[in-house]
């Protein structure tokens, strides 16, 4: 796995902080959980009325499972530390592309931005930039140009933050789940 080292300023005032991007694979899947419950929160916070939610436990489990198997596949993970976690990328690479190719001309393979996360308190600071910078180069490296990302409803922040690097809106998912009818909740 490599390492890559970026420094980011955050403000005249503050310190420099040194951020160092890593690889990580499988075995290292643990470090996620709390990165991972930031999400959860934060789209519980953006998105109240799509509810009800999952609990932590039951959320880190499920999405535990789909890491593991994408980066059983041939996706791959990127985490973001300063003196401890502060966020990471997972991407997907080997779902059904045919999803894509029945309508949009796509390359061979087309690469799915999983999860990418930064915890609050580092929000702002181009982590997220630097995460994203390391996903393109590592799809670059594999010869993979074609990448989908889904965001929550109302993640105004993030959709900016992907238009902002050439990403469209390309397909909206709609959801009637039962749990948030009337009367079973």
């Amino acid at each position: 796995m490599g390492v890559l080292i970026v420094s980011l300023t955050t403000t005249e005032e503050s310190p420099v902080p040194t951020i160092t991007i890593t690889s990580i694979g499988a075995d290292e899947i643990e470090r996620l959980a709390p990165l991972w419950q930031t999400i959860h929160e934060h789209h519980k916070g953006i998105a109240p009325t799509l509810g009800p939610y999952v609990d932590a436990a039951t959320s880190w489990r499920v999405r535990r499972d789909v890491y593991e198997t994408s980066l059983g596949r041939e996706g791959f993970a990127f985490i973001a530390a300063e003196d401890a976690d502060v966020g990471y990328a997972l991407v997907a690479i080997g779902g059904d592309d045919r999803l894509w190719a029945d309508t949009w001309v796509v390359g061979e393979q087309v690469a799915e931005l999983v999860s990418l996360a930064v915890v609050p308190t580092a929000r702002g600071r181009g982590i997220g930039t630097r995460l994203l910078d390391a996903v393109d180069a590592e799809l670059a490296k594999r010869g993979i140009d074609d990448l989908v990302i889904g965001v929550v409803a109302g993640n105004e922040k993030a959709i900016r933050l992907y238009e902002r690097r050439g990403l469209r809106p390309t397909w909206m998912v709609l959801s009637r789940f039962a749990a948030r009818r009337p009367g079973n909740r």
